[in-house]
């Protein structure tokens, strides 16, 4: 079930980086992320409070403010790439961090790095290299290009943190708290540039970013669910499902084209996740 809970918190924000490409083109990539923070922190809110939510302790406010901030920049910089690269590539190009996000792990979290788990990183990465290249290696490089490109990384590294950050996370707070602040803290963090980014979007942006709002809550809930239930390095690598989706939704909205490279470099991914998601013994942390 965290497997299943994973793949399709993945799906979920999959579909919110489609709406956020839309939106992000429209009204920049700062007022995107910056309206979409705070309408999930207005979605949320509410929900949490009904359900008896508290003011955290202070070291789960510590977390929570930690992730938060990591979020913030996280996805300001991922939709900014979004603008400048297909989101097929954006994506494929983010799978650097779960192979970070592992050894994260290990380091912070004191797990223990099964060969499974390595190989299915190590699958993941070869994957997203045959996908990346064959799109780059028949197109042209451009300034754009460049920029999205330093952009993704920016972002894969600070996704590698914030997933490590989410498996400790999830075994402190329960997942409606944690969309709560998660959402709050990244609104916090962009309201002091509004005065001179915030570009204020029409009704079709407004409904993009609304759209990305609901899926951004829903998602986080999902992930948060499936980390207080299994290891980081059992669910890091559903994270490599999102390229079946941004495939899908790129060529749906955008109409990106997927190339024979990717489909080799597809099916290198879903067997990684296959083998990441084998598990002999059960390993449950429960909230």
């Amino acid at each position: 079930m965290p497997v299943l809970a994973a793949l399709l918190a993945v799906a979920l924000l999959s579909l919110m980086d489609a709406l956020m490409k839309g939106a992000s083109l429209a009204v920049g990539a700062y007022s995107a992320a910056f309206l979409r923070a705070a309408a999930g922190l207005a979605l949320a809110a509410p929900l949490w409070r009904l359900h008896g939510g508290r003011w955290p302790r202070r070291e789960v406010l510590r977390v929570h403010l930690l992730r938060g901030v990591c979020g913030a920049f996280m996805g300001l910089t991922f939709f900014y790439a979004l603008t400048k690269l297909p989101i097929a590539e954006t994506i494929a190009i983010s799978f650097i961090a779960p192979l970070v996000a592992l050894w994260l792990a290990a380091l912070f979290l004191g797990e223990r790095i099964r060969r499974e788990a390595i190989v299915a990183a190590v699958l993941g990465l070869a994957g997203t290299v045959v996908i990346v290249g064959g799109r780059l290696g028949s197109a042209s490089f451009t300034e754009d290009t460049a920029r999205g490109l330093a952009a993704i990384v920016t972002s894969a590294l600070l996704y590698a943190a914030n997933l490590v950050i989410a498996r400790h996370q999830a075994q402190m707070a329960k997942p409606l708290e944690i969309s709560v602040f998660h959402s709050g803290v990244a609104a916090a963090v962009f309201v002091f540039a509004a005065p001179w980014l915030l570009r204020l979007p029409d009704a079709h942006a407004a409904l993009l970013i609304g759209g990305s709002a609901v899926l951004t809550v829903m998602g986080s809930i999902a992930f948060a669910w499936a980390y207080a239930r299994a290891e980081a390095q059992v669910l890091v690598p559903m994270e490599y499902s999102g390229f079946l989706w941004a495939s899908l939704f790129g060529w749906l909205f955008f109409a990106e084209t997927v190339a024979a490279t990717t489909l080799l470099g597809t099916a290198l991914i879903v067997f990684g996740c296959w083998l990441a998601a084998r598990r002999k013994e059960p390993e449950q942390v429960m909230i």
